[in-house]
């Protein structure tokens, strides 16, 4: 089915083509038409779905029309969790809306917010911001929302993760009851269903996309059972032995991942370090030449999982394994997309225990573990309880 069929019109399809995309995603052929009648939306599916696609491009659409805006007003809000995956929605904005005459912009924190101030004044489209930045401008009356037409939620679960319930009620507090909210999800919880409730009305359209096992990614998963004291000399170990030339590595701290590179770089592999405490344009000039491969290993704080984006990224390294299946699942899905075969690797310690039955309980099988003989193991993790046979049937 080719986007034209979906309702959108020629200068968005020939963005389209431009950009390459042939063919909507199966999100996408089910959310946009239901976004063009103008209903309320729930709409779960992975990472990786084109998730974004399938609220903007039909925004976009509906936004296509003769309209002046007043000053510090907006037509559409964008609600995402982190300021990477806001540039990374206002971008995709841009690129799809090149032949219309829409504006937008990402607000986010850790930059001047003069600029953001500025352009406001005259009025914006479509409005891409972090939940503490925007409440930050609508508190110096930056700008109003008596006009917002939309609201999106987007990567509801992960907002909540990161405890925006709070701003998210604020925001919603302050905007127009006559609008249309559309809430996107890799993950519907029960806190995500209690969002919902609050946001969005009660005939809202729901749509799960499930992923079936042609369109599945390809992730060679496994892992190395290693004691905590080990575990940066095991990382540079397997790079060096399978030759590694590219990895996104997840760290719980940024003071961890600031010590890991350091310990990398000792032993002679070029490594950078992508956390919170970096300034924001440190953070996008990291990212670009990751993604061009100018940075070859990238460790990350966990918070970054969402913001990246990266087409053909090879391998994922858990360093520090998660405490919440759904942070294992999204990082994972980093890698292998597209239809490409990615790998992920974990670093699984004895007090990783629960949290790794947790996470192969959610896969429904064993992940792989193999041994590395430089690197005995003196506190052995348990055999998973997914392996475990009772006595009467072995």
């Amino acid at each position: 089915m080719p986007f034209s069929k979906l309702g959108l019109s020629t200068p968005i399809t020939n963005a389209l083509s431009e950009l390459g995309y042939d063919a909507p995603t199966k999100i996408q052929q089910q959310a946009i038409p239901v976004v063009l009648t103008g209903k309320d939306l729930i709409a779960a599916a992975e990472t990786g779905t084109g998730k974004t696609a399938s609220f903007v491009l039909p925004m976009l659409q509906l936004f296509n029309k003769d309209r002046k805006l007043r000053g510090k007003r907006i037509r559409a809000l964008i609600l995402t969790p982190t300021r990477e995956l806001a540039v990374q929605v206002q971008t995709s904005i841009e690129h799809y809306s090149k032949h219309l005459n829409l504006s937008s912009i990402a607000l986010y924190g850790g930059v001047d917010s003069a600029p953001q101030v500025q352009k406001l004044i005259w009025g914006v489209d479509i409005v891409v911001a972090t939940p503490g930045r925007l409440l930050d401008l609508a508190f110096q009356r930056a700008l109003h929302f008596d006009e917002l037409e939309m609201l999106v939620l987007d990567e509801a679960d992960r907002m909540l993760d990161m405890g925006f319930i709070d701003d998210i009620n604020k925001i919603i507090d302050r905007l127009p009851s006559q609008r249309q909210t559309l809430l996107f999800s890799a993950t519907i919880s029960n806190d995500v269903r209690h969002l919902a409730k609050t946001a969005i009305k009660s005939d809202a359209h729901q749509i799960a996309i499930k992923t079936n096992s042609q369109s599945k990614p390809k992730i060679n998963q496994w892992l190395v059972t290693i004691d905590k004291t080990n575990k940066s000399a095991l990382l540079s170990h397997l790079i060096k032995e399978h030759n590694w030339q590219q990895a996104l590595i997840f760290i719980e701290t940024k003071h961890g991942a600031a010590k890991l590179v350091s310990q990398l770089e000792k032993r002679g592999i070029a490594a950078e370090s992508l956390h919170g405490g970096r300034t924001q344009a440190n953070r996008e000039q990291i990212l670009a030449d990751f993604k061009s491969g100018k940075i070859k290993f990238l460790v990350a704080t966990g918070i970054a999982a969402r913001g990246i984006d990266i087409g053909e990224l090879n391998r994922v390294i858990n360093y520090d394994l998660p405490d919440k299946v759904d942070d294992y699942i999204h990082r994972i899905g980093r890698t292998g997309r597209a239809g490409l075969t990615g790998e992920a690797v974990s670093f699984v310690s004895k007090d990783n225990f629960r949290n790794l039955c947790a996470i192969e309980s959610r896969l429904g099988h064993i992940i792989e573990r193999k041994d590395v003989p430089e690197f005995p193991v003196k506190k052995v993790v348990p055999i998973s309880i997914l392996n475990y046979v009772p006595k009467n049937k072995r």
